[in-house]
């Protein structure tokens, strides 16, 4: 059967996505629709600022035509802030399931904490100076049509700083840290195991004892893995605090 228009697991199943794009950079926003279309991609809106994503996106879900994946610049027109962290908190809002990728030069921990906290399942964060490789880029974006987390160490990192308390951290051994770095950055167990050299068996016990150090619930797998990332980030179930500026730090 052919999945119904707007279907996103469809599209990521098959490897094809829809995918939009926010950028104010004429040159790197050409780019980025060249790259995603050259392999096999389809970019069904390409715009140089927030309100015209969130338009293009309302007038694709009035269709029945909803990308699988927006990727968004964080300092667009017209104050060149947080316009684009802005707008990716909007259209979760409205599209909990649309995979979001803020693509950017600098980490803002307070709005990009508040956009995990809501949900951290498609959502990425990666850092623009640190993408080296085309396939691995596109394969966040796939990885983002499928409901996982995709956060550059960088991110996570400037996250952690920015981030109080200690939650159960301080339990964890530098084994499991390091598999819970890898798990924030949306890696599976089996990649985890590569990473690390360890087994399979070995990645799943590290994965049992933290969630059993943080307390969490018996819930589905998937869930506690989320609600572990946000606890390994500093990030609050209700996010981070209203009407404050977020933190920056260059990429």
């Amino acid at each position: 059967m052919s999945p119904a228009p707007g279907s996103r697991r469809g599209a990521a199943t098959g490897r094809h996505l829809r995918v939009a794009i926010a950028e104010d950079s004429a040159v790197l926003r050409d780019g980025l629709a060249a790259l995603v279309e050259r392999r096999g991609h389809t970019v069904v809106a390409a715009v140089a600022d927030g309100v015209a994503l969130e338009r293009e996106i309302a007038l694709r879900h009035a269709a029945g035509e909803l990308p699988d994946v927006v990727v968004v610049d964080i300092r667009m027109p017209p104050t060149f802030t947080d316009e684009g962290l802005r707008t990716a908190l909007a259209l979760r809002e409205d599209h909990p399931d649309l995979g979001v990728l803020l693509f950017s030069q600098y980490v803002e921990t307070r709005y990009a904490g508040r956009l995990l906290a809501g949900s951290s399942r498609g959502v990425g964060y990666l850092l623009k100076d640190r993408v080296a490789d085309v396939g691995d880029f596109l394969d966040a974006l796939v990885r983002l049509a499928d409901g996982q987390t995709v956060l550059d160490p960088e991110v996570v990192s400037q996250l952690m700083g920015a981030s109080h308390g200690d939650d159960g951290l301080s339990r964890l051994t530098g084994r499991e840290r390091e598999v819970l770095d890898l798990m924030a950055q949306g890696r599976s167990n089996g990649a985890i195991a590569e990473l690390l050299f360890l087994s399979y068996g070995a990645v799943e016990k590290n994965v049992a004892s933290i969630f059993a150090k943080f307390d969490l619930p018996q819930d589905a797998a998937d869930h506690r893995r989320v609600l572990a990332v946000l606890r390994h980030l500093g990030v609050g179930e209700q996010g981070a605090e209203e009407g404050q500026p977020p933190g920056s730090f260059g990429g």
